[in-house]
């Protein structure tokens, strides 16, 4: 592996930790905290949002920093936020600690992606990115099932405080390692958001944002679903997350390989239709300890196999704004997210119930779908087009 692309994942891989550990810690931080579990949510949908909003936002506004200098103070602000997490005394303190670390986590994943991309030869992209994704996925093997465990023996503001420490390992290795890399020259935000006229590029983004929001409005809820069904401790929580972070590692690289030898087209309606057929037999699959974890194997793979082959289908077809479209496209990743989260949760407070998450949620990847046989339909020669008209506008 290149070792540039190597130092990139290892940063990715601290924010993962902090985005994503909340989902399993939620019982616990409601409890602690005096709040609904609905309500602990939040802190999933508020990281998202602010993330979304942040990342293309902040990219603009910082488009003239060096980027190892913009990449060691994200980090730093991110280690700050996750202290604060840490010393958090109310729920409000915790949820403005999530706001800091989604908008300097939000710099970090897209600085990663957009360095990641020049420093590999352009067939291997798709594969980079995939490389990249594990980056987080793997918070999801390592963190979630062991977050679960030490939550359970130490509480749940040791796991912000292990990570803040994390990240300052990630600073040193960077700080250490990482050459300075020269700024280029960057779009203004309006041109930016310009090339988001075209139908075909929007729709795609749409592809992202609807997969998202189906899978979290049940991933987010996803350990009081498990005790309510299954009747799960901790223990057996944490091996279900460690089953499912290893599927999402997975998932990240055979979507990259899946999207090199089948074309991102292909690539795109096999993961989301069979991403929806999972999650549709999800809860039906909890009747039986030998179905289950097949499906959840299956549901965790796919949900970090189509990033790679969006990647590249968003290279393809805006390749002149490329860098501008990855950042766009982990924006609506995390809309999704936010919406995913804050949808589960008025599921769960008006059915009083877990259980219908899952089905709610294959109904809006079905959605997810249908947006990318849209997309997949339009004209590749005017998505071109636009984005050389948005490259030129300012």
């Amino acid at each position: 592996m290149n070792f540039k692309v190597l130092i990139l994942t290892i940063a990715t891989f601290t924010v993962g930790l902090i985005e994503l550990i909340i989902g399993g810690v939620l019982p616990e931080i409601s409890r602690d905290l005096n709040v609904s579990i609905g309500t602990a949510g939040q802190l999933i949908t508020i990281y998202a949002l602010v993330y979304a909003i942040a990342g293309p936002t902040l990219l603009a506004l910082t488009s003239r920093v060096e980027r190892k200098s913009l990449y060691l103070w994200s980090m730093l602000i991110f280690t700050a936020g996750s202290m604060l997490a840490f010393w958090s005394p109310n729920y409000e303190v915790l949820f403005a600690s999530r706001m800091l670390t989604a908008a300097s986590g939000s710099l970090i994943v897209t600085l990663s992606l957009t360095i990641a991309v020049k420093v590999v030869a352009p067939q291997f992209r798709a594969r980079v990115i995939g490389i990249i994704s594990m980056g987080i996925s793997s918070s999801i093997v390592l963190g979630v099932p062991i977050g679960v465990l030490i939550q359970e023996a130490l509480g749940w503001r040791v796991l912000f405080l292990a990570i803040a420490l994390l990240t300052l390992v990630a600073m040193l290795i960077v700080a250490l390692f990482m050459e300075r890399i020269p700024v280029e020259e960057s779009m203004p935000l309006r041109a930016q958001l310009a090339s988001l006229k075209n139908a075909k590029i929007f729709s795609a983004h749409l592809v992202t944002m609807l997969l998202l929001a189906g899978h979290y409005t049940m991933y987010a809820y996803l350990t009081p679903f498990l005790e309510n069904t299954m009747g799960l401790n901790a223990y057996w929580i944490s091996i279900v997350y460690f089953v499912f972070g290893i599927a999402a590692v997975s998932g990240g690289m055979i979507g990259g390989m899946m999207s090199d030898r089948l074309g991102s087209r292909r690539s795109i309606l096999i993961v989301i239709g069979v991403f929806a057929l999972t999650m549709f037999v999800l809860p039906l699959a909890v009747k039986s300890i030998w179905i289950f974890p097949i499906v959840l194997f299956v549901w965790g793979a796919l949900s970090w196999a189509l990033s790679p082959a969006q990647q590249s289908y968003l290279i393809e077809n805006a390749p002149e704004t490329s860098d501008i479209q990855q950042s766009f496209n982990f924006s609506a990743l995390q809309v999704g997210i936010a919406i995913g989260s804050a949808l589960g949760g008025i599921v769960v407070k008006n059915t009083g119930t877990v259980n219908m998450n899952s089905w709610v949620g294959a109904a809006i990847v079905l959605l997810s779908f249908l947006c990318a046989l849209y997309s997949l339909s339009r004209p590749a020669v005017a998505a071109r087009r636009v984005s050389k008209q948005a490259v030129h506008s300012s």
